[in-house]
């Protein structure tokens, strides 16, 4: 299980990225929105996209929820 976060500013495709808590590119605190504990990214992203409809994994902490 992970503590999971999503970057509230979005990436030059308008992506959302979800990232776990210990990633080396986890936005500083004013620029990410805690999501929870989660088993996997699946279900991280899945809560992001609740807020950021177009959300996605980090391709570094959750690759296999990257896809663009």
């Amino acid at each position: 299980m992970n503590l999971y976060y999503v970057n509230i500013n979005p990436q030059k495709n308008g992506d959302h990225e979800v990232h776990t808590s210990v990633c080396e590119y986890l936005p500083n605190f004013i620029n990410r929105q805690y999501l929870g504990l989660f088993k996997n990214c699946k279900a991280a992203v899945e809560k992001a996209k609740k807020t950021y409809p177009q959300s996605n994994g980090c391709k570094t902490c959750s690759s296999e929820c990257h896809t663009s």
